[in-house]
């Protein structure tokens, strides 16, 4: 049973459920603290690779895993029979989208007919995973109540707390992002802001888990309808022969009333692209329209399309089809400098252009093959960065900016560069090469 003397004294066990870029770092962050946390995750490998103290993601050392496990403070299962072992469950499990832009709340179901079974008196559950304001008391709830035969907030205790992840951010990471607590009775959110309290810099307890998980929404409607909005100005200026990305330097100066976002090729991660989405449905339950995200997902969605357009442009003005045309993307991953994919452009990049004919590659530091996601199946492998490989490319199309590679080098010996990223803003030689998108 969980307890405030439990917390407070780190006997308490924590359960982190999923084991992936949003879980792992959890984990870690309560074993770093003293607490005993059980990883639970349906993937073994993943689970193997924690009790042997190695990472399978990027950005999270080796070491950090060690040294958990080492102190007996970390170990994976794959084993959901041992929930009852866990006073608290903490669910960092995907809330994609399916092909109809409609919320996919399989994982979230899926995974709480794996915990009833063995839910125990006492027992916290905090859903970390993003969706639609409604999802812990009216999705998740009734699948737990009814295959334990317990009650919430009675017999168990049931939260919020919106992930607020950024993959490899230099400044924030777990413990230093304030955490928004959200929960329907004053037990539960008293013994959920406590397991937080115990590790995080910072919680921000709000009156629900609805308003708790529509933070979390409008944080990234926030987001997604700015980056359509530099995007659409990115188009429009383009038109114009005005730079965007210096457009944007220079309104940076404004002290007040500005903040600025950057285009791209198109949106990537597990939010952004996906979250805004999650209130449109919703919002349909109360007929009311959603304009703005609507109009920004179809903007962003567009970019991958706009680009390509660009990349026809830029051979036709040197007498050259894109149909047989060799292009080689720079970068897989949606951001730079990590090896996560999840909803990357590159992937809707790499299907516009082959459709066209064009025969591509691509090169990416962090992600040796392309996986199988739940849309595309590609089948490739990254190629070499050479000199002599470059050159053979009618196109470089950089679609991730990481820092490890040689813009510079990559311009001095490529046919055509497409940069989308403004990674090549430092390149002095061969700027005609260069075309913005």
């Amino acid at each position: 049973m969980l307890t405030l003397g439990r917390i407070a004294e780190r006997k308490a066990v924590v359960g982190v459920v999923g084991m992936g870029y949003v879980g792992l770092p959890l984990a870690l962050t309560f074993a770093e603290e003293g607490f005993r946390v059980i990883g639970y995750d349906i993937d073994e490998a993943k689970a193997e690779a924690l009790n042997a103290g190695k990472t399978y993601i990027k950005h999270i050392p080796s070491a950090r895993i060690k040294d958990a496990v080492k102190k007996g403070l970390l170990e994976g299962t794959a084993d959901f029979s041992r929930i009852p072992e866990s006073d608290a469950l903490l669910v960092c499990v995907p809330t994609p989208l399916d092909d109809h832009l409609q919320p996919d709340l399989s994982f979230i179901t899926g995974t709480s007919e794996q915990i009833a079974p063995y839910l125990q008196k006492g027992q916290l559950v905090v859903l970390e995973s993003s969706s639609f304001p409604g999802t812990t008391e009216e999705i998740m709830r009734p699948v737990l109540e009814k295959h334990s035969g317990l009650l919430a907030h009675k017999d168990f205790y049931l939260a919020y707390s919106p992930e607020r992840e950024d993959p490899n951010n230099p400044k924030y990471n777990t413990k230093n992002i304030p955490k928004v607590v959200g929960a329907n009775s004053k037990r539960s959110l008293g013994l959920a802001k406590a397991i937080y309290d115990a590790v995080i810099d910072q919680t921000v307890p709000v009156s629900s888990a609805e308003a708790a998980e529509a933070t979390k929404i409008f944080e990234n409607a926030f987001r997604s309808v700015n980056i359509a909005l530099v995007n659409e100005l990115k188009v429009i200026l383009d038109a114009m022969g005005i730079d965007v990305w210096e457009v944007i330097r220079a309104a940076s100066t404004k002290p007040f009333g500005f903040m600025p976002f950057y285009p791209g090729p198109g949106l990537g991660g597990h939010c952004i692209p996906i979250d805004p989405f999650y209130l449109t449905y919703k919002a349909q339950e109360f007929e009311m329209p959603t304009r703005f995200i609507e109009l920004a997902g179809e903007i962003n969605t567009s970019m991958p399309r706009w680009v390509v357009g660009k990349v026809m442009e830029a051979l036709n003005d040197r007498k050259k089809a894109l149909n047989g045309s060799r292009v080689l993307i720079l970068g897989m991953a949606y951001k730079k400098n990590v090896d996560d994919m999840r909803e990357s452009p590159a992937l809707r990049l790499i299907e516009l252009l082959e459709e066209k004919g064009a025969k591509v590659d691509y090169h990416d530091p962090y992600i040796p093959k392309i996986p199988p996601t739940r849309r595309y199946k590609f089948d490739k492998e990254s190629v070499p960065l050479s000199a002599e490989n470059i050159a053979k490319y009618d196109v470089v199309l950089i679609a991730t900016d990481h820092d490890s590679l040689d813009y510079a080098r990559v311009v001095a010996h490529a046919k055509l560069v497409i940069d989308t990223r403004n990674a090549t803003v430092n390149v002095k030689q061969g700027r005609e090469k260069i075309v913005k998108a």
